[in-house]
């Protein structure tokens, strides 16, 4: 079985970079996602015990002290470190400028959903996951579509 520091990379296509011991993850380790995002975390005997997740923009979650997009702010955590645009400018998604969807396709924060397929696809158009209903339902209520018309900010010459 693994033991000492390794890398294993599992078919989802995270990738778990730390200590191992009778095959587990044990010890310091992270778990890098195909998202950029990650979990640090002391491992025992495959469990964490304490950790501290990070997305792919650098935001750490605080499950204690969290107070990103808690219904008061609202704002994007870009625009927490970078402040807002100009006004009549609107920031649409954290990244910026945001993603080009594909035609009849939803942009559900970690890649495309199809909505006739029900297959979701990362940003390089790979496979993630076959959606739910309980998701399908949220992606379409919630998230921004190819076809919502945006405006750009023109300024008056």
């Amino acid at each position: 079985r693994m033991e000492g520091f390794g890398c294993y990379a599992l078919p989802t296509g995270t990738e778990y970079r730390g200590e191992l011991w009778d095959g587990m993850f044990h010890g310091p380790g992270q778990l890098l996602l195909p998202s950029g995002g990650g979990y640090r975390a002391l491992w025992v005997r495959g469990v964490p015990t304490q950790g501290k997740f990070t997305f792919a923009d650098g935001l750490e979650y605080d499950e204690e002290k969290w107070h990103y997009c808690d219904g008061y702010d609202r704002r994007f955590y870009t625009e927490i470190c970078s402040g807002f645009k100009p006004p009549g400018i609107p920031q649409l998604t954290t990244v910026d400028p945001p993603k080009i969807i594909p035609e009849g396709c939803y942009d559900c924060g970690d890649g495309f959903y199809n909505p006739k397929t029900r297959v979701v696809v990362d940003y390089k158009h790979k496979f993630l996951r076959n959606a739910d209903n309980d998701e399908h339902e949220w992606i379409l209520q919630t998230c921004r579509k190819a076809w919502d018309i945006t405006t750009e900010h023109k300024p008056k010459p």
